[in-house]
């Protein structure tokens, strides 16, 4: 397989959340890994969502150096499959390039119904992430009271890290996960005209607390919006953030880099062994 970092001096920037096995990318992975190498993204995390497409989530990873993978269940999933158990996730976990776990989380927009039995998910989640060491990546949507909650009583009774995946919830969510050293994730709703209550939330955020993404096939940034999300737009968010901080783009790419590695050590371990 070639190298993509070798002649490359553009912006180098890591997706840390996206969903390659979706349908929308059928029989177009190549190209589009290939789109995101040429757009200077070097890595990306391809997060599973259901127990059952995790083989093909894992094929997914082991096929493409650049790209890593989590295990999770989402919080919209949860009632219509069986509890998802600590062993399970710990035991996917173990993969060389499973570096998360999740998404997990709370979504009370959709699935209010399944409240408790998504809280029980995201506990189950929480433990596997104590006992990895690998991040949790987190779903808020509609439940920030006890999102906030839940995740600082089981912070207290045993520490573990995470990132707010897609962060588009409340200021007062954001300041309950950064005090707990909690990362936020900064998706195409940031570039968005309507969005700047949300780009005054990422402002007020301490820069080495920041990961890009694009949770393709979702969420096009501009001036994609309304099209189909790939790992290549992952820039035009980083544009935005650079603007949020002030910064120059490549600062702010290389800040986020910097990022993406302190938490996600596995997949950051994995790129220097293979360097």
């Amino acid at each position: 397989m070639t190298n993509h970092h070798t002649t490359q001096t553009k912006t180098q920037i890591t997706d840390s959340h996206c969903h390659l096995d979706f349908p929308d990318f059928e029989g177009q992975l190549d190209a589009v890994i290939a789109r995101a190498h040429a757009a200077g993204v070097t890595r990306m995390v391809t997060i599973c969502t259901k127990a059952r497409n995790e083989p093909a989530v894992r094929a997914i990873a082991e096929a493409h150096d650049s790209v890593f993978y989590s295990f999770g269940i989402h919080p919209m999933s949860v009632a219509d499959t069986p509890m998802v158990t600590l062993d399970e996730l710990t035991t996917i976990a173990a993969h060389p390039k499973c570096v998360g776990i999740g998404e997990t989380g709370l979504d009370y927009h959709y699935t209010a119904e399944s409240a408790a039995l998504q809280q029980d998910s995201l506990r189950v989640h929480i433990d596997a992430a104590r006992q990895t060491g690998l991040p949790l990546i987190i779903h808020a949507r509609a439940a920030d009271d006890d999102m906030a909650r839940i995740l600082t009583e089981e912070y207290l009774s045993g520490p573990f890290s995470c990132v707010m995946h897609c962060f588009s919830s409340s200021a007062e969510l954001a300041r309950a996960a950064l005090d707990l050293g909690f990362y936020l994730s900064m998706s195409g709703i940031a570039t968005f005209p309507k969005s700047q209550e949300l780009r005054d939330i990422f402002a007020a955020t301490p820069l080495d607390r920041i990961l890009v993404e694009t949770d393709a096939p979702y969420l096009a940034p501009k001036p994609f919006r309304g099209r189909r999300n790939e790992p290549a737009y992952t820039l035009h968010t980083a544009e935005t953030g650079a603007e949020v901080f002030g910064i120059p783009l490549p600062d702010f790419a290389a800040a986020t880099q910097a990022n993406f590695d302190r938490l996600f050590t596995k997949a950051a371990r994995y790129r220097q062994a293979a360097a």
